[in-house]
């Protein structure tokens, strides 16, 4: 071993800040210094130097976060030279001095050298450094003195024992570094060397015979310790910022309800607006106030409707009146509609094509990993005679499984298991592939739907969005339906994705967690992939008599013509088995507090042609059976029987769902709720949590304090 210590040397670093720790080091430096002076002629005759002060060039003029590091790779290569020493009978440290060895030393010297101390990283990750302060650092003795076989190392004041040896440590090195070449590997996942290994690594064994036969090989080791620790401190792949993407729709404003009697909207049961504020909350920052759909918050929520009574007339309205809590002298009209739940021995078989994105930018935990578990979770709630293919492009593009039966879960199960991100997003024609296993699979009698899992790029083979909203729309005519599972942030494309499961008689949902996987999937899996009712239109024609203006909360991207209503042709949502859908109006009594002003020269309806004043509004509800081509009318009446007189008298349902309706706004910028802040959405939702059996109004709550708290630190919003 050389006498310098060449082996451990770093180049000499920038004179640091001034540290209680590196004054400590200079302390025990001293002491340590003492100690040596004494034993200097002792291990001079055992041919052993005790010069310390690498470890004062290293340790104590490096950053505190640096300081552990360096020293844990000092201690560790004077513990394994200590374990070479011992096993070879001091024959390895003979080799390694005498001059037939100098060729071979000094290169192996050189490469531990570079590529552990000098390529010890310049900053260490919260954990490790709060590891470093909860567990106090061994005496700088204690490492210096495990080097020597000596009376005094053995004591147990003074040095600590060496590491417990590792069994075959050298060929679990090489099993852990070498590049898989078997070709046993599994299809589909990505196999090669560990990034950042070198290649000079491999060549360390063979270096010298005779010093791998002696004792265990210290270099392989130091490297597979640096390589280690280089990966536990190398920063996370960082999400992109800034190019997620949301339909830009203006908020809905009041109507006077003289000029413009009628609303007409499709029905929308997607959730991904919720699940993406929910992801943008948990991390502390504001959602885009675009990014907020707030009927897609209210729906999230399941509601204790009345259910219909058939299949056949799978729909039932409730109407409820009651107090504006964010305006006085306002009301606002609830629409809960329930959709009748399908029995799980009733419901059409599936023919399900998974199409998943696995190109590089899904690697990340909470994207293709996360998209892999939703889809085994699905696969557990279908059926033995359900068939499922996957196709994904990207990276491992084409067909990874035919149709197969779900009796043969493990064979699915294993597929999914398999995939694996990599590539770039220039695949193959996924979209077209997913359509042509849907189609060779058709079942006239059962539910056929293309489910797309993706980060947002969307490069699926049809580049431009024109042409591919034509061909899902085209497909949904042959009775394809198309859902897609949004995951990630940061380039999200969710408009593009509304667009695809709008016009894809589809969901859009958003995957942030598993949790929310096991919503989707698990617990609403009927009314995710089984329709009872599609093209479901809604419109309510307010009477003028008793409704001076109207408002409807959300639904902007959704809105329709008012002679769309009753055109067959035109496409509009689709309700899931056993699904609820809640819309609010906020509305202005005649007489009470107007939003906009009347018109010099308006014209004033008779009151004679005025409907009759017990009613505020009619509301009529268009839908299509599963395999019919024309829809069914049904209608209800909003009048004074439906109304309560205090806020609180209101149905639990429909308080909370205010609460959320209020959140929403507020996120928005709060333009039509005034001071109504969110110690008062607290106030309301807490009041009305009623039965919550998965938890969901609960974590509404955190979220809503999550806001507030975001919104204190956060004025400012993206």
């Amino acid at each position: 071993m050389s006498t310098d210590h060449d082996i451990m040397r770093l180049p000499d670093p920038p004179p640091p800040a001034p540290d209680a720790r590196a004054s400590a080091v200079q302390e025990a430096l001293l002491r340590f210094d003492q100690k040596s002076a004494e034993e200097k002629n002792a291990d001079d005759s055992q041919g052993m130097p005790t010069d310390i002060r690498l470890i004062e060039r290293t340790a104590a003029s490096l950053r505190p976060s640096r300081e552990r590091f360096v020293m844990k790779r000092t201690r560790y290569l004077l513990a394994a030279s200590l374990a070479c020493i011992v096993a070879g009978s001091g024959a390895y440290l003979h080799l390694m001095r005498s001059p037939q060895s100098q060729d071979v030393a000094a290169p192996v010297e050189q490469k531990v050298a570079s590529n552990d101390v000098a390529q010890a990283p310049s900053t260490v990750q919260a954990k490790k450094e709060s590891e470093s302060q909860a567990q106090p650092q061994p005496q700088i003795q204690t490492a210096t003195q495990a080097g020597k076989p000596s009376q005094e190392a053995a004591a147990p004041s003074v040095a600590a024992p060496p590491p417990p040896a590792k069994p075959h440590v050298e060929d679990q090195i090489a099993g852990r570094f070498a590049p898989q070449a078997s070709s046993t590997a599994a299809p589909g996942r990505v196999q090669g060397l560990m990034p950042g290994a070198p290649s000079e690594m491999y060549a360390l064994r063979g270096q010298n015979d005779q010093m791998h036969a002696r004792a265990p090989s210290v270099q392989l080791l130091a490297q597979a310790e640096v390589f280690r620790d280089q990966r536990e401190h190398a920063p996370a792949a960082s999400e992109p910022v800034g190019r997620d993407k949301f339909a830009n729709a203006p908020e809905n404003a009041f109507k006077v309800a003289r000029d413009a009697p009628v609303s007409t909207f499709s029905i929308d049961v997607d959730t991904a607006s919720y699940a993406f504020v929910r992801a943008q909350l948990n991390r502390n920052v504001l959602p885009p106030a675009a990014s907020v759909r707030t009927e897609e918050l209210i729906n999230y929520f399941p509601y204790a409707y009345e259910a219909p009574a058939s299949a056949s007339e799978p729909f039932r309205a409730n109407v409820a009146v009651f107090p504006n809590p964010w305006a006085e002298g306002r009301k606002l009209i609830r629409i809960g509609v329930k959709g009748y739940a399908l029995q799980q021995t009733s419901r059409p078989r599936a023919n399900l094509v998974f199409l998943i994105d696995t190109s590089g930018s899904m690697e990340p935990q909470n994207r293709l990993p996360l998209v892999k578990q939703s889809l085994a979770m699905l696969v557990t709630q279908l059926k033995p005679e359900d068939r499922i293919a996957i196709v994904t492009y990207a990276g491992n593009a084409g067909t990874a499984l035919e149709p197969t039966s779900v009796s043969e879960k493990a064979k699915i199960l294993a597929t999914i298991d398999r995939l694996d991100a990599g590539g770039s997003t220039a695949g193959a024609e996924g979209i077209r592939q997913a359509y042509v296993l849907a189609e060779q699979n058709f079942d006239a009698s059962g539910v056929n739907r293309v489910i797309l899992a993706t980060d947002g790029d969307f490069n699926v083979g049809i580049t431009n969005k024109d042409e591919l909203k034509g061909f899902v729309e085209r497909q949904r005519e042959k009775g394809i339906f198309l859902s897609v599972l949004g995951v990630g942030a940061g380039n999200y494309n969710d408009a593009l994705a509304q667009t695809l499961a709008q016009n894809g008689n589809g969901v859009a949902a958003y995957i942030d967690t598993i949790n929310e996987a096991r919503k989707v999937l698990v617990e609403e899996a009927s009314s995710t992939l089984f329709p009872i009712g599609k093209d479901v239109k809604i419109q309510v024609e307010f009477n003028p008599a008793t409704v001076a203006e109207y408002r409807l909360i959300g639904y902007e991207t959704r809105l329709l013509n008012r002679d769309d209503f009753s055109n067959d042709k035109v496409d509009a949502g689709d309700v899931g088995s056993g699904q609820t859908v809640t819309a609010l109006y906020d509305i202005v009594p005649v007489g009470g507090p107007r939003v906009v002003d009347d018109l010099r020269y308006g014209a004033q309806a008779p009151a004679s042609d005025s409907p009759s004043p017990a009613e505020y509004a009619f509301v009529k509800i268009r839908y299509k059976l599963p395999r019919s081509d024309q829809s069914v009318l049904v209608s209800t009446a909003v009048d004074r029987a439906s109304e309560h007189g205090r806020f609180e008298d209101a149905p639990l349902d429909a308080r909370f769902a205010t609460s959320v309706a209020a959140f929403g706004e507020i996120l928005r910028g709060g333009k039509h709720t005034g001071r109504f802040g969110y110690d008062d959405v607290l106030r309301i939702a807490s009041a009305a949590r009623g039965d919550d059996p998965y938890g969901y109004r609960s974590e509404f709550l955190q979220l809503v304090r999550a806001a507030k708290t975001a919104s204190a630190m956060q004025p400012l919003r993206p």
